[in-house]
């Protein structure tokens, strides 16, 4: 059988949820508004597949640049190059 390639292969452990939060929204992280600047570290939600950015950023921190429609764009070094990711607000977590 031809292996799969897609775009989420090798994810099971990355995507997975807790027991208890399955189906579960966490809603201040939703409503969390983010200005211009500001620090935030890409982690994302398997329950949420909507706006979710490519799995090589997973537990990448950046800073927001400008909001796009429902998401955010959000500036990420990766390697040496900068790049822009657009993330919906759950798979974002402020930091200080």
């Amino acid at each position: 059988m031809k292996r799969s390639k897609g775009q989420r292969q090798g994810t099971r452990t990355i995507l997975r949820r807790g027991r208890h939060e399955r189906s579960r929204l966490n809603i201040n992280r939703v409503i969390h508004d983010y200005s211009e600047g500001d620090r935030v570290a890409i982690v994302l939600d398997g329950g949420q597949q909507r706006g979710m950015p490519h799995r090589r950023f997973q537990g990448r921190t950046g800073f927001i640049q400008n909001r796009q429609g429902a998401a955010w764009v959000v500036s990420v070094k990766d390697g040496n190059m900068m790049k822009t990711v657009v993330a919906r607000p759950e798979h974002l977590r402020p930091l200080e």
